[in-house]
């Protein structure tokens, strides 16, 4: 005997879940984007290098800005140095090899330089790296 199976037909596929999650990614990556970009768009001229590395930011890079009035600013806060050795000091315990990107007024005493990177010896952060733009072609 044959019997006839009336199966329902599979239901279309939902794709408000999907396009929801990918509006979430959107958003989450343009709102990181740009506080990422916020911490080099302070007034610093950083002196100039023809052999600078590449600008490319490191994933978790803590950008340290000294400005032409020696202030220290971090994450958009302007900072004493021991509160930078503080906030150092808790992310070095955290994360092993935190990056730290120094990004000094070419104004900026030498001085100035080594307090800060000594601050960040003293954190137990050894992994720095110093700023530096291009040379412009008409000097």
């Amino acid at each position: 005997m044959k019997f006839n199976r009336h199966l329902p037909p599979p239901a279309p596929m939902n794709l408000v879940p999907m396009i929801d999650v990918l509006f979430l990614l959107l958003a989450f990556f343009i709102i990181s984007w740009q506080f990422s970009q916020s911490e080099t768009e302070l007034n610093v001229s950083v002196p100039t290098a023809e052999e600078g590395a590449d600008s490319e930011q490191q994933r978790g890079e803590i950008i340290i800005n000294i400005l032409a009035d020696l202030s220290i600013r971090v994450e958009g806060r302007t900072v004493t140095l021991p509160e930078l050795q503080e906030k150092l000091t808790s992310l070095a315990k955290d994360y092993k090899n935190q990056p730290v990107r120094l990004r000094g007024d070419a104004t900026v005493p030498y001085q100035r330089m080594v307090d800060v990177i000594d601050t960040c010896q003293k954190a137990g952060i050894w992994n720095i790296s110093f700023a530096s733009q291009a040379p412009k072609e008409n000097q």
